[in-house]
This record gives C-alpha cells, sequence and structure tokens, in this order.
C-alpha cells in the first residue's frame, strides 16, 4: 500500500481488512488488486487455523506433551516439536547431550593447552525444534509474570551478559529439563514455595487457554 501513498495506522488481525478496503475504497484498481490479496489472505488464514487445531487436539490426547506444557513459556508446538525430534529419550546417554543435539550449545575451537576458543552456537539438528525452544525461553523471560526458578536464574545471565543470551541459555536448559521429565517420569516446579493445589491449579488454567475444548 505505501506504493501507492497509503499508510495505515495500527490495526488488529480482526478488523485488519476492513480497516484495508476502507483505505483503498477510493480508487477502484486498486482496490481490485487488494481484495485479491486479502482474499488470498483469508484462505490462507482459515487453513492455518484449521491446521492449528489438528496440533492442538493431537497435544491435549498426549500426555507428555502436556507434562512439557507445565514449563512457563512451553505452548503445543514447542512440547509436540521436540517430543518427535527426540523421538528416543534413550538415544541421548545426558539430558544435557539434548541441547547440543540441537544446536544450542557453543562452537568450541582447541588446540593443545594453550587454544580454547567458544564461538557462538553451533545450530546443528533441527532448526525448527531450536526455534520453537528459544520462543519457550523468550517468553518465560518476558511475558510470564509469576515466579519460577529458570526465569530468574536466565534474568540474572541477562543482567550480566546480554537478553538474547540469556535468552539461548534458557532454551538450552529447557531442552535439558524437558528430556529429564521425560526420562524421570517427573514434573516441572518452577516455583518450590507454591504449593501442589497452586501448582495445579496454574497448570489447569494455562491447558484450557492453550488447548481449548480439548483441555
Amino acid at each position: 500500500l505505501k506504493v501507492f501513498g497509503i499508510r495505515l495506522n495500527r490495526v488488529g488481525r480482526g478488523g485488519f481488512a476492513q480497516v484495508v478496503r476502507e483505505a483503498v475504497a477510493h480508487d477502484a484498481l486498486v482496490s481490485e488488486l487488494i481484495d485479491a490479496m486479502l482474499n488470498a489472505r483469508a484462505a490462507l488464514w482459515k487453513e492455518y487455523c484449521r491446521l492449528h487445531d489438528l496440533v492442538v487436539r493431537l497435544v491435549a490426547g498426549h500426555e507428555l506433551c502436556r507434562r512439557f506444557m507445565q514449563i512457563p513459556g512451553v505452548g503445543p508446538i514447542a512440547a509436540l516439536s521436540f517430543m518427535t525430534a527426540v523421538d528416543d529419550p534413550s538415544r541421548f546417554r545426558r539430558s544435557r547431550d539434548v541441547a547440543a543435539y540441537f544446536g544450542l550449545t557453543s562452537r568450541r575451537w582447541q588446540s593443545g593447552s594453550s587454544i580454547d576458543v567458544k564461538g557462538r552456537i553451533s545450530k546443528a539438528g533441527d532448526g525448527d525444534v531450536r526455534r520453537a525452544l528459544y520462543e519457550a525461553a523468550s517468553a518465560l523471560l518476558t511475558r510470564y509474570k509469576k515466579k519460577d526458578k529458570v526465569k530468574a536464574w536466565g534474568l540474572a545471565l541477562g543482567k550480566r551478559s546480554s537478553h538474547r543470551k540469556a535468552t539461548v541459555a534458557v532454551a538450552r536448559k529447557l531442552a535439558v529439563i524437558m528430556h529429564a521429565m521425560w526420562t524421570s517420569g517427573t514434573f516441572y516446579c518452577g516455583d518450590p514455595d507454591a504449593s501442589a493445589a497452586e501448582m495445579h491449579a496454574e497448570t489447569t488454567a494455562k491447558q484450557r487457554k492453550l488447548l481449548g475444548p480439548y483441555a
């Protein structure tokens, strides 16, 4: 629209199409062009919602994914992506090996005893799972408002280095925690001071919000 000199104010997803149509209503040619694009957008959004509903339904029926979602920031996509990518947790002798498998550990150059340099993360393995873990870590650090030991650790790390490095570190820790939960059959407890009833209520509320009628 900027090409035609049309600028939009901030608008939400629901009212976007109507605002755009009103902005181009004075020009018949532009209106017809934009209408075709909006129709394509509506069709894509409809199919996206259908696919997302199928994912949510699958996650809702899987006990392990629901257990992963006890972790703040971890939603249906992150839980299902991690589970399907790992497939068999016994492939990894230690839980911390999972972080390296998904490229969340630093590259390292060593030569004898004099050179030992750590670089950026290797970005090996499944990029989709790595991104899902990073987004889960970002949600935990920025959107989760309650007390959580992993969040507190990440925020402290961010003050010493940077928010981006802290988010990567939390994503790495989430991968380790999820694998450990899988192999041991345990549950996540982010706030050691919270009671069992409080943790259950928080988990139930989160699943009801993310899983909707399938919760």
